[in-house]
């Protein structure tokens, strides 16, 4: 397959952008990045992908994804943390059927790549979603995943004991089996695109020595840990009172710290924790519209990435975002931090694309074979129409991306060599019928609780 005539913004160590670009994909990896004539002349393909007016980037890498949520999309509006997990979407999830779980992934990772997205961590699968029929949309659909397992052995949240209500509670000696059952059946499978990580709970869920039998066993099985960290003020207010510790020196206590773990949100992460980020090589993912949604605060990533912390980003879940659409993000995060700090320079466009492609894949078990348009390197990408009326002029291509662009201007998506959507068709499963179940199921998952889900204002 070769790609032509389009403008290649490669990510590769020099930042550079092909105008009038080519790349060459044989199997699943690309095979040449450059001029379109200089491709096409060293290189036949059976397809050939025009890409005029179009941009070629990297895959964008989602770091934090609540698959199940997509079906409770919109449920839980205009409530804080604790009140919204406890009254809300933990009651939802708690509903669910491996039926629901199933259609909550299929809606969910159908949103993604028709935004874009080619990889994404998943924060952690309780057992009653279903995992393996989960896995199995993964493999179906084409997109690559690390899937976490849940794991707890409390039922708290932070100061809170009883914050995980009983349908949602799990024990930490069956978590941790079905989390290496799962890594055994699925972790390398369908050509290594999917991975099964351990999704340990936010501290109140899980014992110290739990969260040391969880990093012995990451260690063990070669594969990473997710975990939400400082994401509202009570966290640390928790650690500092149980623990006497920040954040990350409590993460380094219990062996919690690496190159594959991420911690989801770190809003409340202080400046002294940087330094431990920093020298353990361990990812913050940011997810500036959940952080502001539920007003959490704002996570200091400016400062951080000046720490030479790894940053990734991340559009958490539907009802606390309300999309995933990694796009919509990037802006996000680009223009949050320049009135936090008052300081138009911080987080420049460029800046975040690193953070969604090359970042992301840094913490990934992928790494280096993600991240960036070169030869040699997987081939998950994305093809972005630059020729609509919000786009134009293009003057700086990835300004116009990050500032201006939405996940519906993506045209093509390639993930592992294979066409994945053409033409804003995705291939690999039924668009229609998908979202028709989801309009339809969603709404029963509301009447099975008896929640009042609907508009505040009159309907007639």
């Amino acid at each position: 397959m070769v790609l032509t005539h389009g403008t290649v913004v490669t990510m590769n160590e020099r930042r550079e952008i092909v105008r009038d670009g080519a790349i060459a994909i044989d199997d699943n990896r690309i095979s040449a990045v450059g001029k379109t004539t200089d491709v096409k002349a060293s290189h036949r393909a059976d397809i050939e992908l025009d890409c005029r007016g179009k941009l070629v980037i990297p895959g964008l890498i989602d770091c934090h994804v609540h698959l199940a949520q997509a079906l409770i999309r919109g449920c839980a509006d205009d409530l804080s943390l604790v009140p919204w997990l406890r009254e809300r979407v933990h009651p939802m999830q708690g509903a669910y059927s491996p039926k629901e779980g199933e259609l909550s992934t299929k809606l969910c990772c159908l949103e993604m790549i028709k935004s874009g997205t080619t990889c994404f961590v998943e924060s952690g699968l309780h057992w009653r979603y279903g995992f393996n029929e989960i896995a199995r949309v993964v493999e179906k659909i084409g997109i690559r995943a690390a899937l976490s397992k849940k794991l707890m052995n409390l039922r708290g949240y932070a100061n809170v004991p009883d914050a995980i209500c009983e349908s949602m509670t799990e024990d930490g000696e069956t978590t941790m089996r079905q989390t290496l059952e799962m890594i055994k059946k699925w972790h390398g499978k369908a050509g290594n695109r999917i991975h099964v990580w351990f999704g340990a709970r936010t501290p109140g869920a899980c014992t110290v020595d739990f969260y040391r039998e969880i990093a012995e066993q990451a260690r063990k099985h070669r594969t990473g840990i997710t975990i939400h960290l400082g994401e509202v003020k009570v966290d640390i207010d928790y650690l500092r009172k149980e623990f006497k510790m920040t954040p990350m020196e409590f993460m380094r206590h219990c062996g919690v710290v690496g190159p594959h773990v991420i911690y989801a949100h770190g809003v409340w992460i202080p400046q002294k924790d940087f330094k431990i980020l920093s020298e353990t090589n361990s990812t913050v993912c940011h997810c500036p519209a959940s952080n502001l949604k539920l007003a959490s605060g704002f996570a200091p990533v400016p400062e951080m990435l000046h720490a030479r912390v790894n940053v990734a980003l991340g559009c958490d879940g539907g009802p606390s975002n309300n999309c995933y659409d990694m796009i919509r993000e990037m802006k996000l995060a680009a223009i949050v931090h320049k009135a936090r700090l008052l300081d138009p320079e911080v987080l420049p466009a460029e800046h975040v694309l690193e953070m969604a492609t090359l970042n992301g894949a840094r913490a990934t078990l992928w790494g280096k074979e993600l991240g960036s348009l070169e030869s040699g390197k997987l081939a998950d990408l994305i093809v972005v129409d630059q020729l609509n009326p919000h786009l134009v002029p293009v003057r700086n291509p990835v300004s116009n991306f990050v500032y201006a662009a939405n996940g519906s201007d993506v045209d093509t998506v390639i993930i592992d060599g294979k066409i994945v959507m053409q033409g804003r068709e995705v291939k690999t499963i039924d668009e229609t019928k998908i979202v028709e179940q989801a309009q339809e199921v969603g709404l029963e998952v509301d009447k099975r609780l008896g929640l009042e889900t609907g508009p505040s204002w009159p309907v007639k």
